[in-house]
């Protein structure tokens, strides 16, 4: 310890003459009444500059709070300790400076002392790590590219640059990824997104789509992909490439700027771009921040321009896995209306059978994307030829619920615990029965020519591909002709589950003047329900019509081969009636064929039945046996067995139904294609049978 008592003198000399701290000494008018020179951002101030001077004076961007914060102290008397504030530095109006203030009121008398602390340097790192984690919280948010471009202009501006621009490679035509390594010089980049807080225009604004000016800092990142800190000045030799593209930089005072490559995956995808024109130019540890920030926005536009070229892809596998032009049928009349929103597996058919009959299906295959849309294709495809094997529409979904069972096997990485939804309804306009089978699918919307809905419970079967098998049981019942039959998904109806009852309801209002035309419903239910933006939407909507008595010849024979003839003469008669006298001869064989082998090998009274429907002619024998007939080639010396090769032969098309008790072999023919080398064809397949 010293000698003999200290001398406060001495300390405070030594204080003030040493401490890398500011020290003020203030009166109670606020003037320096002693300072420390040696302090950082007034040591190149002359004392005549400071003392005697309100310490407002000679702290720029400060004045404001540093004044509330001294009334304060000589208000209350209590201390302030630790207010961090912002400003130019008094010796160096071109750097920017942080402090924390604390403020002492003095006890021997008025006045106030003042500690100021210069965190410039810590306070800087901290908002520069503040900046990224701006950044990497609130880019990637979404799937969008342009969302997240202006996430990344919004975290960078105001706080770290003044401006910011983000320009991307423009995508591939053909839907293939960018070019892995650096880009050529020349190539357009388009404008994503900028943001600056004051109104002036950049030359290039948002949307175009050209080459940046060669040479400059922007094809020099392109070409190397190393982000680049370049000082402003107006010689810059490289302002001359673009004096007007290049005026509104100059115009904004711009003395630094930063250029980043954003690179994912060892490809650049474009640039970002920072300017300042503050008080403070860009340092080496900005650069470092700005290649962090154009990192991380590159993963996640990345992702987002992946995210959009398979939604692309899928969109277009979606629609053209989507029947075209819908048939013309005399069964029903038909419109629909299809929204794509999340490329996902939402699909509908129709898709004629046999007997005038028509299935009308709409299905949604969980997920979304490119599986999502092949799946979806996978199952429209199946259920179209299960269809046309003229199964029951139970009997269809079972089938088709074991493929999709063997779809989810192979992909099983899937969340969902199935792999679609789908309804379905067949309805014959002969006998206008309608039968409606659904796999946790929303059940059709059913509307009677008065605009009233018709309530049918049908009920609801597990979806396809869900574990546990599957048991599908159908709903019948009768529609008179005028009748609308609505098929949806739940994108129309903005449920996520089947069961919305108010928006079926709001779905029936719609349907409830089934009269107008069936597009003008289609549109006005997308304008009434408000289908989800999530998720595809689609509506098929059916009138039913009814197939006039007169074109229906219907006939019950018992199982007697004597009555092979009498089912002829049965046939050209009707024939004759609507003006047929050409395919007699034609059908004649045919219905002979179908009758002879419904005898010989059905059971019980069998049914003949002729429909003349718009350019065609369908024959159908119906026989009590569920046994499938089977296709024969006869040889020469056999005395039977062409048959159903002289039905096929004369055929357009030809096929079995079967029934829950009986089959019916069905042939088709078309009408006003017939020519002489047609009979001369049937003479030729006649003789050949031997008959």
């Amino acid at each position: 310890m010293p000698d003999g008592p200290v001398d406060d003198a001495a300390v405070l000399d030594a204080l003030f003459a040493g401490s890398p701290q500011g020290l003020f000494v203030l009166d109670a008018d606020r003037k320096v009444t002693r300072y420390n020179p040696s302090a950082r951002g007034v040591h190149a101030l002359p004392s005549e500059d400071v003392v005697g001077h309100d310490v407002r004076d000679f702290a720029p961007g400060m004045e404001p709070e540093l004044g509330q914060l001294i009334d304060e102290v000589l208000t209350t008397g209590g201390p302030v300790r630790g207010r961090l504030l912002r400003g130019r530095s008094p010796s160096d109006p071109d750097r920017t400076l942080a402090v924390e203030v604390s403020l002492f009121p003095l006890r021997g008398g008025p006045g106030l002392v003042g500690v100021v602390e210069d965190v410039t340097e810590r306070q800087a790192a901290a908002d520069r790590l503040a900046v990224l984690s701006t950044v990497h919280r609130t880019v990637g948010a979404t799937l969008d590219v342009r969302a997240t471009a202006d996430a990344l202009v919004d975290a960078l501006v105001p706080n770290f640059a003044d401006a910011a621009s983000v320009d991307l490679l423009d995508d591939d035509p053909s839907g293939a990824a960018p070019p892995s390594g650096p880009l050529p010089t020349s190539v357009p980049l388009r404008r994503i997104a900028f943001a600056a807080p004051d109104s002036v225009e950049p030359s290039r604004r948002t949307g175009d789509s050209r080459p940046f000016p060669f040479p400059t800092p922007y094809t020099q990142v392109l070409s190397d992909a190393q982000a680049r800190l370049v000082q402003v000045t107006p010689d810059d030799p490289w302002l001359a490439t673009d004096p007007d593209g290049f005026a509104a930089l100059l115009g904004r005072k711009v003395h630094s700027m930063i250029v980043a490559p954003l690179t994912a995956r060892d490809t650049v995808l474009g640039l970002l771009t920072l300017y300042r024109g503050r008080v403070d130019a860009f340092e080496d540890a900005d650069l470092d921040v700005a290649r962090q920030a154009a990192a991380t926005a590159a993963v996640h536009l990345d992702n987002a321009r992946s995210y959009r070229r398979e939604h692309a892809v899928a969109s277009t596998l979606q629609r053209r896995l989507q029947p075209g032009v819908t048939p013309r049928l005399s069964a029903v009349e038909t419109a629909h209306v299809y929204l794509p929103e999340s490329a996902g597996g939402a699909w509908f058919d129709v898709i004629p059978l046999s007997g005038t009959r028509v299935a009308l299906v709409v299905g949604d295959v969980a997920g979304h994307g490119i599986e999502a849309a092949a799946t979806m294709g996978q199952l429209r495809v199946a259920l179209r030829t299960l269809a046309l094997q003229d199964l029951e529409t139970d009997e269809v979904l079972t089938h088709l619920d074991e493929v999709a069972g063997q779809l989810t096997a192979v992909d099983s990485r899937g969340t969902h615990p199935y792999l679609a939804t789908c309804a379905v309804t067949v309805y014959d306009p002969v006998s206008r029965q309608c039968t409606m089978t659904r796999a946790g699918h929303p059940a059709p919307v059913l509307v009677d020519p008065d605009g009233s809905p018709i309530h049918v419970e049908v009920p609801l079967g597990p979806p396809l591909g869900a574990e546990g098998g599957a048991a599908y049981v159908p709903a019948v019942t009768q529609l008179p002709p005028g009748c609308l039959i609505a098929h949806v998904t739940n994108g129309l109806l903005g449920a996520e589950e089947d069961g919305d009852a108010d928006a079926v309801h709001r779905l029936q209002h719609v349907l409830a003047t089934p009269s107008r035309p069936l597009q003008e419903l289609c549109d006005t239910a997308v304008y009434r329900m408000a289908p989800s933006r999530h998720d595809d939407a689609v509506l098929l909507l059916a009138r039913t019509e009814c197939l006039p008595p007169d074109r229906v010849g219907d006939w019950t024979l018992p199982a007697d081969v004597s009555v092979v003839g009498t089912a002829r003469q049965l046939v050209g008669q009707q024939l004759a009636a609507w003006g047929l006298d050409d395919c007699a001869f034609t059908t004649e064989i045919i219905v002979s064929e179908l009758v002879t082998n419904a005898i010989l090998h059905g059971e019980g009274p069998v049914r003949l039945r002729l429909i003349h429907d718009e350019g065609r002619l369908l024959a159908e024998v119906t026989d009590a046996s569920r046994a499938g007939p089977h296709l024969r080639h006869a040889r020469a010396g056999d005395e039977g067995g062409r048959g159903l090769y002289i039905v096929m032969r004369l055929s357009a098309h030809w096929g079995v139904r079967h029934g829950r008790q009986d089959k019916t072999i069905w042939s088709e023919q078309r009408l006003g294609e017939r020519t002489p080398d047609d009979l001369l064809a049937a003479v030729d397949v006649f003789d050949t049978a031997g008959m």
